[in-house]
């Protein structure tokens, strides 16, 4: 689909530095340094954010006496005050366009994108007054229910009107009829609304599979918080026991927010408490213990879409106590991770070496002076002789600079050695680097070409590593981002499109099959953020995945994949998955301690006219047992990351086994580090086991009970049970109220 907003970039270099050493910088100069970056940002021309585009069009209108080349450039200038979060504007100028096209008979191809800018201008305030200002649990759900019909439909009538004019001239636009779809089922008039050439089939709109409905539970908690595209984490940040959530936005203008679970049902803003507020903009972020002292850090990733102007330092947020509360401060310098800065989105961290810290690696995105920036692989040292942990970069001698456009990173012990290997997906060719480190010193193989992994044709994103089919080898889920929203649009007409689904990679021991078909990932989705979890607690991971892309017209349902015992089931619609927003950072975990896990979604686009309110999805229960444990490691990382869990479930005909690896899951959210396995009809594991990272210990536990959580520290043979009080979320925040 074309569009008038040409992908230039804004010229911009970060002039702040900031201090050059000490541990802890000063918060104050924290806050300075991003301030300058926020107002450099919305002042420049960056074709995602800036207004210098809106001052460098009407300059340019000035010059202009042509007709068409005047109207073109009025119709630039609507788009950009569009996309700018300004619609009434839009609407003004666009009309006005459209009038002075139709007049003077200009360009007809002008006439019709007017027609196609104004349907979405008006979408766009659409949702401005009935999804933002006026949000619910129902909004922007797909299909739309009648509590999702807007109660102010003026807009999303007009926009579907104007989109009945835009097919008259351009009738096979898949897209388009998307569009006119959605607009009259949230403006109250579908079906007759829409023409019946357009109409989606019935079935299009009916769950395939039943499935318990779950409900977005962010609005009455208070933390349906409005942002553009970030990440999401859910963990117990303050030790309490009680998992927290942290999210982040691109937004260079937005800072970081943190709601610390009550314990008792409810959220509490600690943003400015926890001293997150001065942290603007990152695209994403991940929960880590760097230092090894307990308690989890923050890593927040800068600059991804950003292009040119993205030369922003990542942050390393340190976890202090003072005076017995959490803080975090910013120590990215001092251990070398604040300079080279390059354009990011992608990170994961590991103990590659097996020496019993995290190493971290940074998968780099822009192409600037004609070549990919670098990618990063910072090698954990330790504490220097101050205490300060520190680190280097090793990528180059290690052989895994990538020099290509990275979109996502995943560790992953593929091949049962004993050591995590790299999996960096691409916008190009995708890479897996086997480890062959020895005696640390770090050695990797680029295997992707002989295991078939390469897929040079395919703008692959979100990836990871787990076992969808519980045989004890981690396969590799890698989705496909090629601009494709018409092909999804058109695989809700009943098309078959044969290509841009998700890729499934099988291990069978070491190699690996491609498998997504034949296991029911046969659609495209383009998916930007997605992790994975159990939501029914059968013992079989499940796939939640945000889809999107920063053009407004994309408005697809985010997607939910039920493993159906190494099958997947779209359980999207029967579950009330189908978010329409851009769906980013998604973290599963049981929040409320009933034994499920629940799900928060990080919503929200890249212009700034397309921010949304984040969505928690309270897991309604109903499903099999569980159990829930806390891994201590010794030798190994203090949280385990990248231990292998295996659980043996029942005996005889009845037997089979579960696995699980230490992590926060997929590549954009990241999920509790503790970890929450489902257990089918199981009432007990029979024979509980653990390989831990670094020291390569193979633990056994036997005869745990089912619904109890345990802990389990690296050489210690006892698994020591963990009460975890339930709640219920929303509950009387002035006492405790058990789970029913």
């Amino acid at each position: 689909m074309c569009t008038w907003l040409p992908a230039i970039a804004g010229l911009w270099l970060a002039a702040l530095s900031g201090p050059a050493g000490g541990a802890v910088e000063p918060g104050a100069a924290v806050e300075r340094e991003f301030a300058a970056i926020c107002e450099s940002m919305a002042n420049g021309k960056n074709p995602y954010y800036g207004r210098g585009r809106l001052r460098e069009l009407r300059a340019q209108l000035t010059q202009l006496r042509e007709p068409n080349s005047v109207a073109a450039t009025r119709g630039l200038i609507g788009h950009t005050q569009m996309i700018l979060g300004d619609p009434e504007a839009a609407i003004a100028t666009l009309s006005e366009v459209l009038e002075q096209a139709t007049a003077l008979e200009l360009d007809p191809q002008l006439h019709t994108m007017t027609l196609w800018y104004l349907a979405l201008a008006h979408l766009q305030l659409a949702e401005d007054e009935n999804c933002v200002l006026s949000h619910s649990a129902d909004s922007c759900l797909f299909p739309i229910s009648a509590a999702g019909i807007h109660r102010q439909p003026e807009h999303s009538r007009r926009a579907g009107d104007y989109l009945v004019e835009y097919l008259k001239a351009r009738p096979d636009d898949g897209q388009a009829g998307w569009l006119l779809n959605l607009a009259r089922q949230v403006s109250g008039d579908y079906p007759a609304g829409v023409p019946a050439r357009v109409r989606l089939p019935a079935d299009a709109l009916r769950p395939t599979v039943p499935f318990a409905r779950w409900r977005d539970r962010a609005p009455d908690l208070g933390i349906a918080v409005v942002d553009l595209a970030g990440g999401a984490v859910m963990d117990d940040f303050d030790g309490d026991g009680f998992l927290d959530l942290v999210t982040s936005t691109w937004d260079p203008c937005g800072g970081l927010k943190a709601y610390r679970n009550d314990g008792r049902g409810g959220f509490d803003d600690v943003s400015a408490a926890w001293g997150l507020k001065g942290q603007l903009g990152g695209l994403n972020l991940h929960q880590v213990d760097y230092d090894g002292d307990g308690r989890l850090d923050l890593f927040v990733l800068r600059g991804a879409w950003m292009l040119t102007d993205g030369v922003v330092r990542n942050s390393l947020l340190r976890n202090v106590q003072v005076d017995g509360a959490t803080r975090f401060v910013d120590v990215t310098r001092e251990p070398g991770l604040a300079e080279p800065a390059f354009p990011t989105q992608a990170a994961a961290w590991a103990d590659f070496d097996n020496d019993g810290d995290l190493d971290l690696y940074i998968g780099n995105e822009a192409t600037r002076r004609g070549v990919p920036d670098p990618s990063q692989l910072f090698r954990n040292n330790g504490p220097n002789d101050s205490g300060q942990v520190t680190f280097t970069d090793i990528a180059a001698e290690a052989g895994v600079r990538n020099d290509r456009y990275c979109k996502a990173v995943a560790w992953g012990d593929y091949d049962n050695d004993g050591d995590p290997d790299l999996f960096v997906s691409n916008f190009g060719k995708n890479r897996l680097f086997r480890n062959d480190s020895v005696g640390g010193q770090p050695i990797f193989t680029d295997v992707a070409p002989q295991l078939g992994l390469t897929h040079p044709e395919r703008e692959s994103f979100t990836s990871w590593f787990f076992d969808y089919d519980n045989d004890g080898d981690l396969d590799l889920f890698v989705s496909d981002y090629r601009q494709q929203a018409p092909a999804v649009a058109a695989s809700y007409y009943g098309v078959t499109i044969e290509d841009g689904n998700p890729l499934l990679y099988r291990n069978d021991g070491g190699s690996f099959t491609e498998v997504s078909r034949s296991v029911g990932l046969d659609r495209p989705l383009m998916p930007m953020g997605g992790n994975y979890g159990d939501l029914d607690n059968d013992g079989w991971l499940d796939i939640y995945l945000g889809t999107g892309e920063p053009d407004l017209a994309s408005l697809m349902p985010n997607v939910m994949y039920r493993n159906a015992g190494g099958r997947f089931e779209d359980v999207t619609f029967a579950g009330g998955f189908g978010h329409l927003q851009k769906g980013h950072g998604v973290a599963f975990g049981d929040l409320d301690h009933d034994g499920d896990q629940d799900i928060f979604h990080q919503l929200g686009g890249f212009y700034p006219a397309d921010d949304y309110a984040n969505a928690l999805f309270e897991n309604p229960g109903g499903g099999g047992n569980w159990v829930t444990l806390f891994l201590e490691g010794g030798k190994a990382n203090h949280f385990a990351v990248g231990a292998r869990i295996e659980a043996r479930l029942g005996s005889g005909e009845d037997s089979r086994s579960v696995h699980l690896v230490v992590g926060s899951g997929g590549s954009f959210g990241s999920s509790s580090l503790r970890q929450e396995m489902g257990l089918g009809s199981a009432t007990r594991i029979e024979e509980l086991i653990v390989r831990w990272p670094g020291s390569l210990l193979e633990q056994r536990f036997v005869a745990l009970e089912a619904n109890r959580a345990y802990r389990l520290v690296e050489g210690k043979p006892d698994a020591v049970v963990v009460d975890l009080p339930s709640f219920r979320l929303g509950s009387d925040r002035a006492g405790h109220v058990p789970a029913p």
